[in-house]
């Protein structure tokens, strides 16, 4: 073993010193480094003087020699295997598997993770998990370890890794490697990427495998599992004598070849990239190069998904509007099962024993009566003393007492609560068997139905529920229990037990002894013989958590008994110790039944003792001389890790080891070790007896315990290949993805077997095929209570050969278990069916896939048993989902390194991708009572969100084959024809327009809005035009017409005397939303110059809204910037000069003090089609554009507003908006003085302070008009959701509004705008009066809701044909339907038409192209400095290319359509609706079709309630979501399976990156839409600080 030791070391030292050697060519080191590292490497394995502990905290990992975990992990000697009890030939396999990646190196990105988060998660994961980390049936995966055995670290140490390590935890691109690039101590990394010279094979080399067990034969050191096909019962296939090759000897290779070890690539060595450029300069869209950390990962992970993946599948399906979902075509080369049809195999006769009892009580009465000495059951403590002796007589007579007290006792005589035949429910907890097996027979001789189930801790218990929905179902009344579990229920306030969640109402009834009334002389129970009434239920949780409870009757009680007896060969008074569940399965049928049938005395060993203990069960083996002993893998796996060369140990006396989960696939490698290890200490190889067992069909198989020890057990090794596809194949040469299997024994005595197909008719499988297996006998479950149809399907099964016949007149029950029948009717499980998975048609088992990620080197990371495997229903194909607890000392790297090799593990083997990988701080997946975990309820918490893992790793790209087919983009067909085809299908070209302009009124005649304001100072010099509110609803300040005329005078004087202005220079005004910027405007209108509206930089946010505003001063070339002191003095302040150069500022006048005298004349526009002002605004896109408006399209805009809002100088209108830009500077400034009437102006920025503002002056100021912004309009539904009543009570009344209209650039929200109606109903709001307008960049406003016409429609469409490009009209409520709402009226003098933004020809009514519009105050162009005017001049001037050529259109650069509606308008036409889908460049090609990011963003918003806003933007044809995330940090990576999952179901879109952010980190403007390109650019420069960055593989 020495020599083994030292050979494995010396390879290890060479392969890890390789990587460092001076010569390597890939990177330089100096021999002093190289001594450096070398002895880093072997550090782990020399003995360490016991002061270097300390110094080495401060290293990356913590030292690996064990420290004393528990009394029961001193330091074991060299010779134990430390935890690794599963095959060696599975650990085997996934090394190699692991080392094969290494030709195709998978580079996952790590994701990033905030500091906090990291510290956080691991500080709260530092409770050392609970140990009871074992399996039960639902899936705690075999075995658990009862504490961390490699060595947990000291917590000061941990705590001080912690924080020193705070580098690791900010992603640093060196770490994103999958291969060994973290610490140099990772030898396992090193080892799987050694690969030996061409001529040697892949070096089956573990860590772990620090020794090898077994024998030495010939030099070779061999295990028993390692023998391919030795020991099958069929005969080997011809190359056996290769197949007997052991582990192959490493040190032979030395010296010949020199072991090559491919260094781990690290992420940051330049690759060139012929697409992207290089990863460390990127460009940002605009072509901005960005040097960041984030974009080289998502370089990476490009590069990554541009590997070869597995093939694709045949089929993708086509997403036609019918929703043809391709059906997966089967892989012609899949294996198919070739032999005979199996024939039903029968077990031995159930011989009958003359003195057999006629039924269990008529047993329990002989012993009681006969024996009453004789011990029945003893009960230990927690430190393993005896605590009780149960005799055969007091079992007897306290049965009966029970028995008596049920019938009589509860309720009245008249109405007794419980009758024979009800249904009572049995709540002990685990370390009381003695009451429980009382109470059971008590219950058997009263004839009441026990029911036995868990104590519930708390009302919220993990699948608790469920079994109160099953106690619901059975009627039960009545729960009998101990008075310390009576003790332990939790109480309500005044001592009642409170009704748990889904219970029933129950009366508790503790059956111990003293609280009994004495049974009457003449009372005594009715022992009959064993019949066909129900004995008891037991309960049975399925794959989807919900409960079930079998029926079993006394008479396959008893049968099951017998069979049993004979079996197992129990004799009367023989010792059996029970470490398992007493109350169902194994458990109860062997330790509380069978034993009394034989008079047996059986040693119960709690869940608790075995915690503490793990030796107890063989100490109280030894102890007693036990003849029997009944076990999980995990009790053996537990005694293997806990044994420490223990003198005493004797299994001698052992003639039976029940192994009850035997059927577990992997029990065999816990079987393997135990028996190595135990062998020495008398355990004999043919005691160890796995059996196979279910709820619905009882024991199954189970293996004989035979006194022939030349017969050996059956082994199987299969294709994992294979099984998949549901055939048996016993595996040769592809040795990496194999599994083997144990036989469970011979089928039961008196039962007849056999396998169907798991799917659809119980068809008889042939030889070589995996299949339910199926029983007919007596002793099977009889019903799932109260379920008939289920029962049907399960219990009352006639399987039928392949002519379609019965094979009997008998009825078979489903076992629930996959297997075969192999030679010699040895029965062999290979699986459950509520494991199983099936992913794009072939078919994998949960426990598999457990034991291959458990076999890469688990104990570092997760705690074995605490790994949880299930498969989620994404985009109509089942995806598999691993979750396991992370042991708190293991730094993110380190479990992000496991994870991705878990993924590369199980690709290897099971040749299938894993959807997700979650990890979970220890402790915290929901359990079992005894601590196995619960699957269906951890499946819950994952799908819902609430799973909080604190590390994720989704890999969509690689399992989602069965995406649509990418579009090809079909050649055009050509304008005319498609004209034509209109015609012939008799639709109409899409086209609408406004009213027309009408007559000329008196003020209309003015060509320039200077003249009007003139006008309106001579004629009507008192009436106010502007009102300005303060944040408290104040009257701030008020302009007549002749105070702005005579302020504008003054302001005009100032710019040619103190400015020494020109006409036509340009005037920057930079004032906060108020009366000082509308005097500015016209001030510069009365001295002939061009204003520009400019948002003053923000105060507390100086350094990123400063500059904007220098941009906009220069590119407009203003020449003089006009502002307020306050403001003027900001522009030259400190904090200024550090944001921008101040000294480069045009001149800055002050308007706070004007020159008294007014200018000699105001100037006068020669030409209308002069520059009036400029707009500036920066679109969603991150562009920053000037529209010039001439005086023409200004008086004509302001025209066309007066006329559809019917605007009067007796008007007043309410303005929440911008003044800057668009729509809201015009309606700001310009629209009163042109109408006449009054605008109440209301900074939107005071409704932060004070939300109700708008709507209190609305209501104050009787307003029937009124505009606000999407911001407001969130602002006020937001802010004033709970406030409703106490607004009314404030006399707040909005029944006055008759068009409230959101000014926008956007689609319509319609899930905003309803909810503000709806909310604001009762307040008097008409829901009629709210719609929206549409305006852009070349036309500031194509539609506003007007005062008449028809109310605006809404349609809804089939978002799959709009990424087509195709408008498909659906009903409300249908799938993938999309509700778009009307964008308000057209204004008059406005004509639109829809073209094809590529063709540009005119396209149909209800087709989807881009908006184009014609008229009057159309903007003139772009102002800009950089001369790229031939880009954008179609802009503003284009043609369409056939039908009307001659008009000249502005293209909105907007999708949407125009839609004739059944309604009339004002002039008694048919009324035209325009939907507006969104902009043509926010919207992102992917996959050939076209999105609009609002619609992806909509589904992740409705994923989560945490998700407060998101945005989506392309990146190199990746998606990127940003989440904004509300509530706690841990929630962050929670929300990263629920975005994939819901754009992948709802877009056929795979993620590529999820970034979740803080609230308020996705910017928006100021008309409240999202700046998506501000984020990307944010993003790729890593200026988010995101919370956590997720990179799906």
């Amino acid at each position: 073993m020495l020599c083994d030791k030292s050979q494995n070391l010396v390879t290890l030292i060479i392969a890890g010193c390789a990587l460092f050697h001076p010569h390597h060519p890939d990177g330089d080191i100096t021999q002093k480094g190289y001594e450096k590292k070398r002895s880093k490497l072997l550090g782990a394995y020399l003995p360490q003087p016991p002061g270097l502990e300390a110094s080495m905290a401060h290293e990356r990992r913590p030292p690996m020699a064990p420290s004393s975990a528990s009394r029961y992990h001193r330091r074991r000697s060299s010779g134990t295997r430390d935890e690794r009890y599963r095959s060696d030939v599975h650990t085997e396999a996934v090394q190699a598997a692991l080392a094969k990646h290494k030709e195709r190196k998978m580079a996952v990105p790590m994701p990033s993770k905030r500091r906090s988060l990291v510290v956080q998660t691991s500080m709260d994961a530092y409770t050392p998990p609970d140990t009871s980390s074992g399996s039960e049936e639902e899936g705690g995966q075999g075995e658990g370890t009862p504490t961390s055995s490699q060595g947990s670290v000291s917590m000061e140490h941990w705590i001080s890794r912690a924080i020193h390590q705070g580098s690791t935890t900010s992603s640093s691109s060196s770490s994103t490697q999958s291969g060994g690039s973290g610490a140099a101590g990772r030898l396992a990394d090193v080892l799987a990427q050694a690969h030996v010279g061409k001529s040697g094979p892949i070096a089956h080399l573990s860590l772990k495998r620090k020794t090898m067990l077994g024998v030495a034969e010939n030099g070779n050191s061999l295990r028993r599992s390692c023998e391919f096909g030795s020991d099958l019962l069929w005969p080997p296939p011809l190359e056996s004598e290769e197949n007997h090759s052991a582990p192959p000897d490493v040190t032979t290779y030395t010296s010949e070849h020199p072991v090559q070890v491919e260094r781990p690539q690290v992420s940051t060595v330049p690759r060139t990239t012929p697409k992207y450029g290089n990863a460390e300069l990127m460009e940002t869209g605009d072509g901005v190069p960005v040097s960041s950390r984030v974009s080289a990962k998502i370089q990476q992970l490009v590069n990554t998904l541009k590997q070869p993946r597995r093939p694709p599948l045949r089929e993708f399906f086509v997403d036609d509007f019918e929703e043809l979902l391709e059906v997966q075509q089967p892989d012609p080369n899949q294996p198919r099962p070739e032999g005979a049809q199996m024939v039903a195999i029968r077990g031995e006769p159930l011989g009958v024993v003359t003195n057999w009892p006629p039924s269990l009580e008529a047993a329990l009465q002989r012993w009681g009566t006969i024996s009453p000495k004789a011990p029945c059951l003893t009960t230990m403590d927690t430190n393993g003393k005896p605590l009780y002796v149960l005799t055969y007589g007091k079992l007897w007579s306290r049965s009966i007492k029970v028995a008596y007290n049920i019938l009589h006792k509860l309720g009245t005589k008249q109405e007794p609560m419980v009758r024979p035949g009800d249904r009572v429910a049995l709540v002990f907890p685990n370390n009381d068997p003695a009451a429980f097996m009382v109470a059971f027979y008590g219950c058997l001789l009263a004839e009441v139905v026990p029911v036995p189930i868990e104590v519930p801790l708390t009302r919220k218990d993990a699948g608790s529920q469920q079994i109160g929905f099953l106690l619901g179902s059975c009627g039960v009344t009545v729960a009998l229990t101990s008075d310390a579990c009576h003790k332990g229920l939790p109480k309500g306030p005044t001592g009642e037990i409170p009704q748990f969640k889904g219970w029933p109402k129950l009366l508790w009834f503790v059956t111990e002894s003293k609280h009994l009334s004495k049974p009457p002389r003449d009372w005594f129970p009715h022992i009959k013989d064993a019949n066909n009434d129900t004995a008891y239920i037991e309960y049975k949780t399925c794959k989807d958590g919900s409960v079930l409870g079998v029926t079993v009757t006394r008479i396959a009680l008893l049968t099951h008994c017998q069979a049993l007896t004979q079996s197992c060969g129990y004799t009367e008074a023989e010792i059996i110790v029970n470490v398992l569940d007493f109350k169902k399965d194994v458990g109860l049928w062997h330790g509380i039944l069978t034993s009394v049938m034989n008079m047996m005395h059986v040693i119960s060993i709690p869940y608790s003792l075995m915690k503490v203990n793990p030796l107890s069960w063989i100490q109280k083996v030894c102890q007693y001389k036990g003849k029997v002993a009944c076990v999980k893998s995990r009790d053996m796996h537990w005694a293997l890790v806990a044994h420490r060369d223990q003198r005493d140990i004797n299994l001698s006396s052992l003639r039976m080891l029940v192994v009850a989960d035997g059927s577990n696939p992997w029990s065999i490698s816990s079987c393997d070790a135990f028996l190595n290890v135990f062998q020495s200490k008398g355990l004999r190889p043919e005691v160890i007896c796995p059996c196979a067992s279910s709820a619905e069909a009882l024991t199954v198989a189970i293996r004989r315990p035979t006194d022939d020890s030349n017969q050996p057990p059956g082994r199987g090794v299969l294709s994992m290949q294979g099984l998949s596809y549901g055939v048996i194949r016993v595996d040769s040469e592809e040795r990496l993805s194999v599994l083997t299997v144990q036989d469970v024994g011979t089928v039961m005595p008196g039962a007849l077997m056999c396998v169907v197909k798991p799917e659809g008719v119980p068809q008889l499988c042939r030889t070589d095929e995996i299949g339910e297996l199926c029983v007919c006998s007596i002793a099977t479950g009889m019903s799932y209570y109260g379920l008939s149809g289920m029962t049907k399907n399960t219990f009352e099964v006639f399987p039928m050969s392949s002519s379609g016949a019965p094979i009997s007149e008998y009825p078979f029950t489903r076992t629930g278990l996959l297997g075969f029948i192999g030679p010699g009717g040895l029965v062999f499980v290979s699986g459950k069916m509520d494991g199983l998975m099936v992913v794009s048609g072939r078919r994998h088992n949960a426990d598999d896939i457990v034991a291959t990620a458990l076999a890469v080197e688990p104990m570092k990371f997760v705690y074995r048993g605490r790994i949880a495997v299930f498969s989620v229903t994404v985009l109509h194909d089942e995806r598999i989902v691993v979750v396991a607890e992370q042991r708190p000392d293991s730094t993110e790297e380190d479990s992000f390194q496991w994870m991705s090799r878990v993924l590369q593990a199980i690709d290897s083997i099971h040749n299938v991708g894993v959807f997700c990988l979650a990890l979970v701080p220890a402790n915290t997946l929901p359990k079992t009572p005894l601590g196995g975990i619960h699957l269906s309820e951890t499946k819950q918490l994952f799908l819902e969100g609430s799973l909080h893992p604190c590390n994720v790793l989704m890999c969509p790209h690689t399992c989602v084959t069965n995406l649509p087919k990418p579009r090809q983009k079909q050649p055009e067909i050509g304008p005319a024809s498609v004209m034509v085809g209109n015609l012939v299908s008799g639709k109409r070209i899409a086209q609408a327009s406004g009213r027309d302009l009408g007559q000329i009124e008196d003020n209309d005649q003015f060509l320039f809005l200077s003249e009007v304001l003139q006008w309106r100072a001579q004629t009507t010099p008192d009436h106010v035009l502007f009102t300005l509110l303060s944040s408290r609803g104040a009257v701030l300040s008020s302009l007549t017409c002749l105070q702005l005329h005579k302020r504008a005078e003054k302001i005009a004087t100032m710019l040619m005397e103190r400015g020494h202005l020109q006409d036509g220079d340009h005037v920057a005004l930079v004032y906060p939303p108020g009366i000082d910027l509308i005097a500015a405007f016209y001030g510069c209108l009365y001295a002939g110059c061009v204003p520009i509206t400019v948002r003053p930089p923000h105060p507390q946010n100086i350094a990123t809204t400063l500059p904007t505003v220098k941009m906009i001063v220069e590119v407009s070339r203003s020449a003089c910037v006009m502002t307020s002191q306050i403001i003027s003095k900001l522009l030259k302040s400190k904090e200024a000069s550090a944001a921008v150069d101040v000294r480069t500022w045009p001149p800055v006048l002050d308007t706070d003090d004007l020159p008294k005298k007014k200018p000699p004349q105001l100037y006068k526009p020669s030409n209308p089609d002069t520059l009036a002002y400029l707009d500036f605004s920066v679109s969603t896109t991150g562009m920053l554009a000037g529209v010039k408006m001439s005086h023409t399209a200004t008086s004509a805009f302001c025209r066309s507003i007066k006329l559809q809002c019917e605007l009067y100088p007796s008007r007043e209108v309410a303005i929440c908006l911008d003044p800057y830009c668009g729509l809201g500077f015009v309606l700001w400034c310009l629209c009163s003085v042109y109408s006449g009437h009054q605008s109440i102006l209301i900074p939107p920025s005071e409704l932060e302070v004070n939300p109700a503002l708008w709507l209190l002056a609305v209501s104050q100021f009787r307003v029937r008009d009124t505009f606000c912004s999407y911001s407001v309009m969130e602002l006020c539904t937001k802010g004033l959701g709970l406030q409703t009543e106490s607004l009314k009570s404030r006399g707040l009344d909005l029944s006055r509004v008759r068009t409230c209209v959101v000014v926008a650039e956007e689609r319509p929200r319609i899930a905003l705008t309803q909810s503000f109606s709806k909310l604001f109903k009762d307040l008097g709001l008409h829901p009629r009066a709210v719609s929206t307008s549409f305006g852009c960049r070349v036309n500031l406003a194509i539609c506003l809701q007007g005062t008449s016409g028809p109310d605006p429609t809404t349609v809804y469409v089939d978002m799959r044909a709009l990424r087509h490009d195709r408008v498909r009209l659906v009903e409300r409520g249908s799938p993938h339907s999309l509700p778009l709402m009307e964008s308000g009226k057209i204004l008059p003098g406005v004509r639109i038409i829809i073209a094809n933004p590529e063709t540009k020809g005119p396209l149909g009514d209800s087709h989807l192209g881009e908006i184009w519009v014609h008229c009057a105050h159309n903007g003139s162009g772009y102002f800009t400095v950089y001369g790229d005017e031939a880009l954008q001049s179609d802009h503003f001037n284009s043609r369409l290319s056939f039908g009307d050529t001659q008009t000249v259109w502005a293209r909105t650069g907007y999708l949407g359509f125009l839609r004739r509606t059944e309604l009339t308008d004002a002039s008694g036409e048919r009324h035209d609706a325009l939907y507006v889908v969104g902009a043509l460049d926010e919207a992102m090609e992917l996959r050939g079709m076209r999105y609009h990011p609002i619609d992806i963003e909509t589904s992740v918003i409705r994923t989560h309630k945490s998700i407060m806003e998101c945005a989506v933007f392309p990146w190199t044809n990746l998606l990127v979501v940003v989440v904004e995330l509300e509530g706690s940090e841990q929630e962050a990576l929670d929300l990263v399976p629920l975005v994939t999952n819901a754009v992948l179901e709802e877009h056929y879109l795979i993620v590529g990156v999820v970034v979740v952010v803080d609230i308020g980190v996705i910017p928006i403007n100021s008309r409240g839409e999202k700046q998506r390109m501000h984020l990307r650019d944010g993003f790729l420069a890593d200026q988010l600080d995101p919370i956590y960055v997720a990179y799906n593989m």
